[in-house]
């Protein structure tokens, strides 16, 4: 039976897409140690990245950028992600992290990034991602220090948008939020 694990990364941020992986891994993968990838050094995440890539696991990525959730908002774009990554990857069981009403085909579990190891390595997969998009995005918009903070709404952050206000890959009503 094929298990897929899903997780998403980037719900919280002010800027910068939404971005999940889902994963299945291949019959002879034995990777330990995996975590939530919230709870690991940046050290630790990139070199489980590249053990979990090297495994031979099936990868899919997928991302929903700041227009769409500007446009449909976080709690659609949050169930969108994981109905998106299931269509890219056939699989016997789909478990995505969260508490989300997802329908038959996928079962949405609370703190599966912390129990269940297809689940933790997607949380690893989707958060190095997600973070190497956001240090190219500084490279264009260095005034917001997003190679540091990632898009989240740092002191930093949050003192840049008020001074020169937001780009494209701004979510309009985070910031709103943040900035009151």
């Amino acid at each position: 039976m094929l298990t897929c694990g899903m997780d998403e990364v980037g719900r919280g941020a002010l800027a910068g897409p939404l971005v999940g992986a889902a994963i299945i891994f291949n019959s002879q993968f034995t990777i330990y140690k995996l975590k939530d990838s919230k709870i690991l050094t940046p050290e630790k995440r990139n070199k489980l990245y590249k053990r979990i890539i090297k495994s031979g696991a099936v990868v899919v990525m997928g991302e929903i950028s700041a227009r769409q959730i500007n446009s449909r908002g976080m709690g659609w774009a949050n169930k969108e992600i994981f109905k998106r990554l299931a269509r890219k990857i056939p699989a016997d069981k789909y478990i995505a992290d969260g508490n989300l009403k997802l329908g038959k085909k996928i079962k949405s579990v609370v703190k599966a990034d912390m129990k269940i190891p297809e689940v933790m390595a997607a949380s690893i997969i989707a958060k190095v991602w997600r973070d190497k998009h956001m240090i190219r995005l500084h490279d264009e918009h260095q005034i917001y220090g997003w190679r540091s903070n990632k898009g989240y709404g740092t002191k930093y952050h949050i003192a840049a948008i008020r001074e020169h206000g937001v780009t494209k890959h701004h979510r309009s009503m985070f910031v709103r939020t943040a900035l009151k």
